[in-house]
């Protein structure tokens, strides 16, 4: 495993160290059980509004929650408007399995 590839993982681990953050992830596997919105959430994703009011938590700190979970490439953000979508990266996600299953 390169230097990289450990700086990646580790990204990873504190993005899901956070129990919210955790939650909200595992939300995104179904983003159809969120309200409904104006485009499809398996389209463009889930708006923060709702992962906000789902997460009980302000508007600041679903948007700093998001961008941790962002940041180490786990959820990918889609603009619409002045509104953020988020859906999970399955790709990274996978790969943060089968990266941690050959690490350990």
């Amino acid at each position: 495993m390169t230097k990289t590839d450990e700086l990646d993982l580790v990204a990873a681990f504190k993005a899901l160290g956070h129990p919210t953050r955790l939650a909200i992830l595992g939300w995104l596997k179904d983003p159809e059980s969120f309200p409904p919105q104006d485009r499809p959430a398996a389209e463009v994703g889930v708006c923060l509004k709702h992962i906000q009011a789902r997460a009980e938590v302000s508007q600041s700190t679903a948007s700093q929650f998001m961008a941790v979970l962002q940041r180490a490439g786990l959820v990918t953000c889609t603009r619409v408007g002045q509104f953020s979508h988020y859906r999970r990266n399955e790709d990274a996600i996978a790969a943060l399995g089968k990266s941690v299953s050959l690490s350990i």
